[in-house]
């Protein structure tokens, strides 16, 4: 008699087919679900394999387009960044898996769901941060912090016998000595070779991006539209080619950032778990749209409440690589960074190359930039002699500070004085 309805989260490797195989063995039906957030997989023969394997039904869902639309825009209008490097690709592509997921098991009836992620990491904890805030009542089945299971599988010569046993197919070719994953926004690399964090990555590790030293010699020169603080066009200065649509609009900037080299980040970061790990990304598209909405940013938004927001977006990107997407906190600050955008568009010329991404100009029809205030040639309406007052004013607490500090340390020399 069956346990009941599991819905997997399925990519098609050894891993997830294999514990497809055991719940089957555990008696439980299983339905798979794989999601093509912009990797590059053969779906076809992953839906073939499950098929054989005795899927009970077989979910292929293309959510490129809601993965830029949902999660990626409102990581870029939040300038979304975590410990100052990481944009967030693994991180927001979670959530958007998850959401599916769930909407699968609720349709389908099925009472548990499950997923391939390891006990020591973050991805544990985002979808299923995900999958209970959405499915509250869901029952969660994580084989790798089941005893029976991970005692069972130390490494992969135990999945790979294990598949051997069970007629699963195995990868004919190597695997890379290092664990990879790929979405729209980025590729991540970490463990097997790369957990010395003195080693360098060897040279062919990068699939989306080229090395900046042998990426073309010309640079692009790109003018990104912005409208409510997401990109609405892009236009190449140099062919005229136009795109507007958002799968389009990211797409092209990898395509043009993974060209010249742009988005490479080797970091050591602090996973929510407790732990640091060496992490190695790839964010070609990510990048450009950061260093753009950053400029269109600050020329159009008022100065204080761009300090306050660039305290949501340090907020927004820990709720966010915690796997707190879908909690009430994290919902009211994506609401405020919302409220921040309506008056950020206009467009900002930069150029691509060789690594980098340089800013060339921008304009808006919401600038808060006063060319005759500031300039050096004009007076405009500012009085210089008002400068002399805010001056004083803001050094009142300097002099006090310093007299009541100097006078404290130096009792005994005033006093010879």
């Amino acid at each position: 008699m069956s346990k009941g309805t599991v819905v997997l989260a399925y990519s098609g490797g050894l891993d997830t087919s294999c514990i497809l195989v055991w719940l089957k063995e555990q008696g439980y039906d299983v339905i798979t679900y794989l999601a093509n957030i912009g990797q590059d997989e053969d779906f076809e023969a992953a839906q073939k394999k499950a098929e054989s394997l005795g899927a009970k039904k077989v979910f292929i869902e293309d959510l490129r387009a809601e993965f830029v639309e949902d999660f990626i825009w409102p990581a870029v209008q939040a300038n979304a960044v975590y410990e100052d490097r990481y944009l967030l690709g693994t991180a927001v592509a979670r959530p958007c898996i998850a959401r599916r997921q769930v909407e699968i098991a609720r349709r389908e009836g099925a009472h548990f769901v499950s997923h391939g992620a390891t006990g020591k990491g973050n991805d544990q904890i985002r979808f299923e941060l995900t999958c209970y805030a959405l499915y509250p009542e869901v029952k969660i089945i994580a084989p790798w912090r089941i005893p029976e299971f991970y005692n069972r599988f130390r490494g992969r010569t135990d999945l790979m016998e294990y598949a051997q046993k069970h007629g699963i197919p195995v990868p004919v070719t190597p695997r890379a000595p290092w664990s990879m994953d790929a979405n729209l926004m980025h590729i991540s690399y970490e463990s097997g070779i790369l957990e010395n964090p003195k080693s360098r990555a060897p040279a062919d590790l990068y699939l989306m991006t080229k090395n900046p030293e042998d990426s073309p010699s010309v640079p692009d020169v790109l003018e990104i539209e912005f409208k409510n603080g997401v990109p609405v066009k892009v236009t190449n200065v140099k062919d005229s080619k136009v795109t507007s649509s958002p799968l389009d609009i990211f797409s092209y900037l990898n395509d043009i950032g993974g060209k010249h080299g742009v988005g490479r980040i080797d970091i050591v970061e602090n996973r929510f778990i407790g732990m640091k790990s060496r992490g190695i990304y790839e964010t070609p598209g990510g990048t450009i749209l950061l260093k753009a909405h950053l400029d269109i940013e600050t020329f159009t938004m008022d100065k204080e409440v761009r300090r306050i927001k660039q305290g949501l977006g340090i907020k927004f990107s820990e709720l966010v690589y915690n796997g707190f997407w879908d909690s009430p906190e994290c919902d009211f600050v994506r609401h405020c960074i919302t409220k921040s955008q309506e008056n950020v568009e206009g467009k900002v010329q930069l150029s691509v190359f060789k690594g980098q991404v340089y800013i060339l100009g921008r304009d808006s029809p919401t600038s808060l930039y006063n060319e005759e205030l500031v300039s050096m040639d004009v007076q405009g309406d500012y009085d210089p002699c008002d400068a002399s007052g805010f001056i004083r004013i803001n050094a009142v607490r300097l002099v006090d500070y310093f007299v009541i500090h100097y006078l404290t340390k130096h009792k005994s020399h005033i006093f010879y004085l």
